[in-house]
């Protein structure tokens, strides 16, 4: 089966035979706009046993809309049963969009943000101002955001690092839990040589397992380690092939998946290996989408034939990460 045809989407009746019966019915009641009878799923966070919701609210998803935009698109999420919410003060003005939005439901949500700071003056600078714009008087989880290479690692553990900060932090009750987002599966392992984190972020989408065999590792130590596995990337498909004026999610930085079919194997592949929770693309349609079909009940086990349909794409992708030899 060519590439081009699998991408072109699952509408042809031979294809669409193909895929898992549950998925298809849960598949059309979307398309239908049938009203959802269920919230999205919830899985326990690690060892913490949290309830989070299988789809997390990616607060890129509130960057550059109207404070007005974001309270709709956040209590939609909340109705739906979206309680994991993460963001971070790179993300533009996301914070100061999600706070306000955010804190008639605090209570009964996980909120998540990172810092991109590796030093302590900068590390408590962020923690404090996330906590300001955001509205609350603690985060549920703290993560050291995106790191990429050792030299980063030993900065934010050495004498005057970051996690000077995350410890106290914790000690004071300003937060949780403690956690980190990865890019490099060696800096993904050197942080958890370095600390028995609660959880990990780490891109977990079938082009780069399946092509690069990137995160096999650190999705296997974090597993064994027990620790919560939140999933970047579910629905990347690859790097973008076309040019920035031409890209129609101009917030993702890779270009996603954004076809019905596409999405879901992405969802349903990452979440079974096991994945306890999934960040879409910061668009509303995205997120949107990735939503309903969790509350259709669509993310089914992959079947036989959709395994093969998966590895076809991946195999035919150009990999937004790669695994070094």
């Amino acid at each position: 089966m060519e590439r081009r045809d699998l991408l072109k989407g699952f509408s042809a009746a031979g294809l669409l035979s193909l895929l898992d019966p549950g998925y298809l019915r849960a598949r059309a009641a979307v398309q239908a706009g049938e009203a959802p009878t269920r919230a999205v799923p919830k899985r326990p966070y690690g060892r913490a046993r949290d309830p989070i919701s299988v789809i997390g609210f990616g607060g890129i998803v509130v960057k550059d809309v109207t404070p007005e935009q974001a309270a709709g698109y956040v209590s939609e999420a909340v109705d739906r049963g979206v309680n994991y919410f993460d963001v971070a003060p790179s993300y533009g003005n996301a914070q100061e969009r999600l706070g306000p939005a955010l804190r008639p439901h605090r209570q009964g949500c996980f909120l998540a943000c990172k810092t991109n700071q590796r030093d302590s003056v900068g590390a408590q600078r962020e923690l404090d101002e996330s906590l300001r714009l955001l509205q609350t008087d603690h985060l549920d989880l703290y993560q050291l955001h995106a790191i990429t290479t050792l030299e980063e690692v030993e900065r934010a553990f050495g004498p005057g690092g970051a996690m000077e900060v995350f410890l106290k932090a914790r000690e004071q009750g300003k937060v949780r839990y403690l956690g980190f987002s990865a890019h490099s599966e060696e800096a993904a392992h050197a942080a958890m040589d370095r600390h028995d984190f609660d959880s990990i972020l780490f891109p977990l989408g079938f082009p780069t397992w399946i092509k690069e065999g990137f995160g096999h590792s650190v999705h296997k130590r974090a597993l064994e380690g027990g620790k919560g596995i939140l999933a970047l990337k579910a629905m990347a498909h690859q790097k973008w092939t076309v040019k920035p004026e031409g890209r129609r999610w101009g917030k993702a930085w890779y270009e996603p998946f954004d076809q019905i079919d596409q999405v879901s194997l992405g969802l349903r592949f990452t979440s079974a290996l096991p994945a306890h929770a999934m960040i879409p693309p910061g668009h509303w349609e995205l997120f949107k989408m990735a939503v309903e079909l969790a509350q259709a009940g669509a993310l089914t086990p992959l079947n036989d034939a959709e395994r093969e349909i998966v590895a076809a794409i991946a195999k035919g992708s150009d990999p937004i990460f790669e695994r070094k030899a």
